[in-house]
């Protein structure tokens, strides 16, 4: 596993589309929803016309505390949905999800950090499961 100073990783031992499945269906039992999935590799290929690894960006939601955060700060919709990416590089596949307490830390208000906090453990469970 490996922390960025913004995001929660780690090396997948299964193949890219089987550790995408994986995230969806771990993300799933965590309470979010799939609200956009982005294919990197194919939007660039189609817009730019360049080659480019696999790399797919979701845009995960958990409609509760999603609720939760707008009620608290209703600009926090900047900052939704969650990303969780899952990509390739050199022959290894890696998933990495978005850490909402660094996200949602440079907003000045205490009632999203507990939001923040819940969200977080959530979405590092999904990651340790790989």
């Amino acid at each position: 596993m490996n922390k960025t100073n913004y995001g929660y990783s780690k090396k997948s031992g299964a193949s890219f589309d089987n550790t995408i499945k994986k995230v969806k269906e771990e993300l799933q039992k965590e309470g979010f929803g799939i609200l956009t999935e982005i294919d990197v590799k194919a939007t660039f290929k189609n817009k730019l016309n360049v080659d480019f690894e696999n790399y797919i960006i979701l845009g995960a939601c958990n409609p509760p505390n999603a609720y939760k955060s707008l009620q608290a700060e209703i600009q926090i919709g900047l900052m939704l949905p969650c990303n969780v990416i899952v990509y390739q590089k050199d022959n290894a596949v890696f998933a990495s999800a978005v850490l909402p307490t660094v996200a949602m830390g440079m907003i000045e208000n205490d009632s999203l950090k507990e939001v923040a906090m819940n969200i977080e453990s959530k979405l590092k469970k999904v990651i340790d499961k790989l």
